[in-house]
């Protein structure tokens, strides 16, 4: 199984950005997916997630601003990002809780897409 992550860039301060991360491999059923952004010198933190039936969670820093959104169909989970801030700025990883054929249930991680908000 495996998880990638696109969509990161440079953007101007009040700009936007979409998220999209995608599983793939031998998958018998996805649970939770989220984003979590790590900036430097910080500990990585939890952004948004979202469970299989579409309840969603918001960091407080990004409420109003960030929609997390999943299409089960094609295993992929998106991030919407809105009037960003230099604050923002950081790598983003995908996670989510997959139950695999071969591996059973495991937590995986993807690899990371740097998100830069200039002012």
């Amino acid at each position: 199984v495996q998880l990638q992550a696109s969509g990161g860039g440079l953007v101007q301060v009040g700009g936007s950005l979409r998220l999209s991360c995608a599983a793939s491999g031998s998958i018998f059923s996805i649970y939770g997916m989220g984003w979590y952004r790590q900036a430097p010198g910080k500990k990585r933190e939890l952004v948004a997630d979202i469970t299989s039936g579409g309840s969603t969670n918001y960091a407080d820093s990004v409420k109003g601003r960030f929609t997390i959104s999943r299409d089960n169909a094609k295993n992929t989970v998106y991030l919407q990002m809105n009037s960003l801030k230099p604050e923002d700025t950081a790598v983003y990883y995908c996670n989510a809780e997959i139950i695999s054929v071969v591996a059973g249930y495991m937590d995986y991680w993807g690899k990371g897409t740097q998100v830069t908000v200039s002012s």
